[in-house]
């Protein structure tokens, strides 16, 4: 889920998020796994948005059927909000329970509810969102006003929720705020201002805010006035993507025709409407000051909305963005909706976030290299979660993996084999770096665990790449698409998917989806074979066997034979822990190869490396710092020159404040085998960091030097360097 660079926002961001997706709803519910005993139908809320004071203040009118015979109702909501009344469908006030630990609340249904029975229970309840302190995911802020930024993401149980991410819904959402920021929700929004309701076009009526400063008023300008306000700012924006006339930040507001608000008194409201009515997924609001672009020429509907300071970058990752849709759209079918919003959002939440006509990405990731991989695996999610979801939390590979395999499609499409192959090695290491839980069985896992999100994520995706080896590519295609076209709209289990692919297939697959959703491990495979002349010239014939260690082991893997003339390619079934083939040749053989292109989900020495390096950093998320060199250490018996084993290891003695080892394992990075590329920059980097803050600048400025020399940018690692050639780092202080 994360990409494997390193900068320092990227280093705490990792730490706190490694056990999230930016896939996904990015976040994963806290409540052990059980039967839902109640399925929302719908969803009435009217939301009220105090940015200054950071206060939401909210009703929620819920429709839902009983599945069992009730006598109370559970639902999921943020520990920050206080219910203050809850009343039946008669209006009579019910008992509420709060429950902590599980993010939820209980309330009471004293005259029951029969199985198969719908009713209404309205809400109201207020809180601050301001901290991660009551987070449904400890630590991660999920819902939080602000007077820049609001964003109220489904995942952030900000209003009564049932069985997320299984039970889809429609709604109605109503959110009432300063009239200066622009909201983002699923659906055409319609708005209410002075009295007036009335749908938002495209580009109407969108304020060109400054970064630096809220508007609090505007003249009221045609669709034509604003976008020639867009165009004037961005032909004056500066490098940093703002005006001249943006950084003008005490110059006086701009006398208007519209009502001014009076100083000390309420800044002008709007109300913004947003109803979905195909049950989905539609709880996620984002409001803040934006800038609006809509890419031409990109095949699809696309709005990108990102901040005055990200907005030069807005175009490019708009283009990119509509390639991506029109690519899944055509891969699998048309999406429930033509429309999507590209938003921003701030850094302190998770790094991706979606949901119907959403795809939401942190600030960090919207850099001058456009972030397509992140973007692709959002993107796709209007098919894997939004269309098409799990019927249970054990069928939760189904929208995870699919999303993850999606974006290795795309990948596929833009970078071609090698970009495909790097995927499926990162896919690989993720779903055997926690290979103790069958795939089937995972909801009895913490959904925000390192444990859940490597399996049901790259395990997930590896099945699938598997899939497309096994039955090829026409019959994988055609699996795919009717998979999402006939369950749009609704959920799928394991067994619905399995179904439609036998059938595609031709033959049973239960062995199949047995040996990978319902067991652990992977092969490790071996050969050994011998070489044989014929006569007459007639070539040769390797005679050997494939070995690997389990027992129940099934699968087609492809053989490699170098030779003195044409290399030769030949499948075969692996069964059991032995099995013997032959193959005839004309020129000698000098290497035999086993799964070339890596088809088969394999354990190798590097796969066991960054396995461990992988579980390491999860026990740095965790706060376990030696567990965590402990893994680290157990990379080093694999690889003991490995370059990113060492830079690991490095950034737990920075965190410990422990100097010299961090060096030490700095410099150990620097001599080993350069692998990841990325090592050697960041390194550098590092190390001047490390100077800096120990009062040995001229050293410092040496590190910063090698670092600027190597030309490698990832993760921004050249513009920091330089940063610090002209002032020195300072380390920030612990709160």
């Amino acid at each position: 889920m994360f990409q494997a660079r390193l900068s320092r926002q990227a280093l705490v961001s990792c730490l706190t998020l490694i056990a999230l997706v930016a896939v996904n709803f990015c976040v994963f519910p806290v409540l052990a796994a059980e039967k839902a005993r109640l399925r929302v139908e719908n969803y009435d809320i009217d939301a009220e948005l105090n940015p200054r004071a950071h206060k939401l203040t909210a009703k929620a009118k819920v429709r839902f059927t009983a599945l069992d015979d009730l006598s109370a109702a559970t639902f999921e909501l943020h520990n920050a909000l206080r219910p203050t009344k809850v009343t039946d469908e008669t209006g009579k006030a019910l008992q509420v329970e709060r429950i902590s630990q599980d993010n939820a609340i209980r309330v009471g249904l004293p005259d029951g509810l029969a199985k198969g029975k719908t009713t209404t229970l309205d809400f109201e309840y207020e809180g601050t969102l301001e901290s991660a302190d009551d987070s449904p995911v400890p630590g991660v802020k999920l819902a939080s006003i602000g007077e820049d930024t609001s964003y109220l993401l489904y995942a952030g149980r900000w209003f009564p929720v049932s069985n997320y991410g299984i039970n889809r819904f429609t709604a109605t959402i109503r959110v009432t705020l300063p009239a200066h920021m622009t909201v983002i929700g699923s659906g055409t929004p319609t708005v209410t201002n002075f009295g007036e309701s009335r749908p938002i076009a495209a580009s109407a009526e969108r304020p060109v805010p400054s970064s630096e400063r809220p508007v609090l008023s505007r003249k009221k300008t045609t669709a034509s006035n604003s976008k020639k306000t867009i165009a004037t700012k961005k032909a004056t924006a500066s490098p940093d993507g703002k005006s001249e006339a943006e950084k003008k930040d005490k110059a006086p507001p701009e006398k208007t025709d519209a009502a001014q608000p009076v100083p000390g008194s309420a800044l002008p409201r709007k109300t913004w409407t947003f109803t979905w009515d195909k049950p989905s997924f539609p709880g996620t609001i984002i409001a803040g000051i934006f800038t609006e672009t809509k890419p031409a020429g990109t095949g699809a509907n696309v709005h990108v909305f990102f901040k005055p300071a990200k907005q030069v970058y807005a175009n490019a990752y708009g283009e990119t963005a509509g390639k991506e849709f029109v690519y899944f759209a055509g891969l699998y079918s048309a999406s429930l909706t033509p429309n999507l919003n590209l938003v921003e959002i701030p850094d302190d939440s998770v790094p991706s976030a979606w949901a119907p006509e959403i795809a939401a990405i942190s600030s960090r990731a919207i850099q001058q290299k456009t972030n397509y991989r992140l973007l692709a695996n959002t993107i796709s999610r209007q098919w894997w979660g939004g269309a098409v979801s799990p019927a249970t939390r054990d069928d939760w590979w189904i929208t995870d993996g699919c999303a993850r395999f999606s974006e290795a499609r795309y990948v596929e499409s833009a970078a071609g084999e090698a970009g495909l192959e790097e995927m499926v090695k990162d896919m690989s290491v993720g779903a055997l770096a926690y290979d103790t839980v069958p795939l089937s069985t995972t909801a009895k896992l913490d959904y925000f665990s390192p444990e859940f999100q490597s399996v049901v994520t790259d395990k997930g995706a590896m099945i699938l790449h598997m899939l497309r080896w096994l039955v090829g590519e026409p019959k994988y295609l055609k699996t795919m698409r009717e998979f999402a076209t006939k369950y749009a709209g609704k959920s799928a289990s394991t067994a619905d998917f399995q179904a439609l692919a036998e059938e595609n297939y031709g033959q049973k697959l239960t062995w199949f989806f047995s040996q990978w959703l319902d067991s652990t491990g992977a092969p490790e495979f071996k050969t050994k074979y011998t070489v044989y002349r014929l006569g007459n010239n007639k070539g040769f014939r390797v005679v050997g066997q494939i070995d690997q260690d389990l027992d129940l082991f099934r699968m087609p893997v492809e053989l490699k034979i170098d030779t003195d003339g044409k290399t030769e390619q030949k499948r075969i079934e692996v069964v059991g822990t032995n099995s013997p083939f032959t193959i005839e040749t004309f020129g000698r053989p000098r290497r035999i190869s086993v799964d070339p292109d890596n088809r088969v989900l394999t354990n190798s020495k590097e796969i066991k490396l960054r396995s461990s390096i992988l579980r390491g950093q999860g026990l740095i998320q965790q706060g376990d710092l030696a567990g965590a060199l402990g893994e680290f250490n157990k990379a080093l018996e694999v690889n003991k020159n490995s370059s990113l084993c060492h830079y690991r290891i490095a950034e737990v003695f920075y965190l410990q404040k422990n100097y010299q080892a961090a060096a030490n394992a700095y410099r150990e990075s620097l001599n080993g085998d350069g692998d990841p590329r990325w090592t050697e920059v960041w390194s550098h980097l590092q190390l001047g960091k490390i100077f800096d803050t120990t009062g040995q600048r001229e050293r410092a400025v040496n590190e910063y030097r090698q670092a600027i020399q190597t030309n490698d940018n990832t993760s921004g690692a050249l513009d920091e360097a330089r940063k610090y050639m002209q002032k020195p780092f300072e380390r920030e202080k612990a709160n």
